[in-house]
């Protein structure tokens, strides 16, 4: 009888220390959310905000109709220096004027990512674009060589191949009538990511059923899907009503994919030290992952391979994806607008004549009216439509008040048409990018590719690899565009992509001759 009364006892006692326990954490979180919601009253904010969950029940769950939301809102409150919303009890601000946007990202105190990003995790690690602090500083540091632009140049042969792979699949579509061209230009960048990033063939432009690349997709839309409703943020509620369960079967077939890659590479590295045959003449292609192998840390020590993989994984989401979309907006822009593709059909003119032969270091320097068209592209369909950054202390942004752990929201579709540094923003000009047209405009009202410190590593990779495939596309056929703007409904998702893909036409182009002289 005595033992069960102690045991009784016992099981009361451990109760009550965790109710007690259960308790004290939620009087901590709902004081501190108490504290930060009375903080930021000031600052003028979306209506409708209800305790605990904010504004998380007035979003669109649809991508599409999510992403006109965010357009509106931002037409609408644009008069406004920042914004408020709550998704959940987190607490946001939104930018999207340059002034604002760069008391954020020039910041050195305000580098970690926001809390959504944890999502992308699982995937990514704590690789270059979701890591913080001193792991992202050493990272950064140590990968920045790789893209010099004397490594990048040997990918141009890589970049070149697919793009005929791709014009010679075109080919078969020209005269033909209107198709969609989404997917031809995105099964090409993944071929090129695959092989610079990897050293790897997979074929994609071949073999558009291969499993990892519908993978890459599906989990892009899961994880977009999860960052929009906070209720399925804890993991608990997300495997047991959510998606969870399919987001780990796409994230089984992503890593065993890199990890057989990583290890495939690594023993023909080491087998080709160990090699005391000679070359017989023939040069292996470098890829990012083979500079991978080989880099050190500042102790001298070699990455691990699941750093290896996180970096990899990385440049594998990031380094398609977004070219992927940025090449389709701008065919459809160039189609969409005759003049301005005759004046690059005019540049390429200038530079190849009439030769087919491939695109060098040199040629991409001279194609300056293409890259205008790259920029302004980029300016009105960012690859990345918003992304966002945590507030690491406290400070003031045009007079208000942000407490640290508020997460700031960046948005560059609405910075990009601000009208003060682009007079009528929703017209497509690339002459704005000329070195003359650009004098005085402000360094953070055109940031594609972010800015501050913890910009794209990758930006001279990406725009390389737009002018290598749109010039080759554009030295072979005519564009023309078979959707009006509005019919375009981009959907706001990781990357910014046409909810019905590019539709065009090509028609093949009567090339004149050089004369001799």
């Amino acid at each position: 009888m005595e033992i069960m009364l102690k045991v009784y006892l016992l099981g009361l006692t451990t109760a009550a220390i965790f109710l007690a326990l259960l308790t004290y954490v939620t009087y901590q979180l709902l004081s501190r959310y108490i504290r930060k919601w009375n903080e930021m009253k000031p600052i003028p904010g979306v209506d409708g905000a209800y305790p605990i969950i904010g504004n998380a029940l007035q979003f669109k769950t649809n991508a599409g109709d999510f992403f006109s939301q965010i357009v509106e809102g931002t037409n609408e409150f644009r008069h406004l220096p920042l914004l408020k919303i709550w998704i959940g009890p987190i607490p946001f601000i939104v930018l999207f004027h340059a002034e604002n946007i760069e008391m954020v990202l020039n910041n050195p105190k305000h580098m970690d990512k926001a809390y959504a990003y944890k999502f992308l995790n699982p995937w990514l690690g704590t690789g270059l674009l979701t890591s913080t602090g001193d792991k992202w500083r050493g990272r950064r540091k140590m990968l920045t060589p790789t893209f010099h632009f004397s490594i990048l140049s040997e990918f141009l042969e890589v970049m070149n191949e697919q793009a005929e792979i791709l014009t010679e699949k075109l080919e078969k579509q020209a005269g033909k009538g209107p198709f969609n061209c989404f997917n031809f230009i995105t099964l090409c960048a993944l071929d090129i990511i695959c092989e610079t990033a990897m050293g790897k063939k997979i074929y994609a432009q071949s073999n558009s059923g291969s499993e990892y690349v519908r993978c890459v997709y599906k989990m892009s839309d899961i994880i977009t899907r999860r960052q929009r409703t906070p209720w399925y943020w804890p993991d608990f509620i997300y495997y047991f009503i959510g998606e969870g369960k399919e987001h780990d079967r796409s994230l089984k077939i992503l890593h065993s994919f890199t990890e057989s890659v990583i290890k495939e590479r690594a023993e023909y590295m080491s087998n080709a030290e160990s090699d005391s045959e000679p070359d017989q003449g023939t040069k292996k292609r470098r890829a990012f992952l083979d500079m991978l192998l080989k880099t050190t840390d500042e102790d001298g020590n070699h990455l691990s391979h699941k750093d290896i993989q996180e970096e990899v994984d990385t440049f594998m989401f990031e380094g398609h994806d977004t070219t992927a979309a940025s090449m389709n907006w701008a065919l459809h822009l160039l189609g969409a607008h005759p003049e301005e593709q005759r004046k690059v059909q005019q540049e390429l003119q200038d530079v190849f004549g009439s030769s087919d032969r491939p695109i060098n270091s040199d040629d991409l320097r001279r194609l300056r009216y293409l890259e205008c068209v790259i920029k302004e592209s980029l300016r009105l369909f960012p690859a990345v439509p918003l992304f966002a950054r945590s507030i690491c202390e406290e400070c003031r942004i045009n007079g208000f008040k942000v407490p640290k752990g508020v997460n700031a929201i960046i948005i560059p579709y609405a910075l990009h048409r601000d009208p003060r540094y682009f007079p009528d923003p929703e017209e497509f000009r690339p002459e704005r990018f000329l070195p003359e047209n650009s004098i005085g405009r402000h360094p953070y009202a055109f940031i594609p590719f972010s800015a501050g410190l913890r910009n794209c590593i990758g930006q001279r990779f990406a725009v390389m690899e737009e002018k290598v495939v749109l010039a080759s596309i554009l030295r072979r056929f005519n564009v023309e565009a078979c959707q009006k703007r509005e019919d375009l409904r981009p959907l706001g998702e990781l990357i910014l992509r046409p909810e019905k893909g590019i539709w065009i036409k090509l028609e093949r182009r009567t090339q004149l001759l050089e004369m001799p002289l």
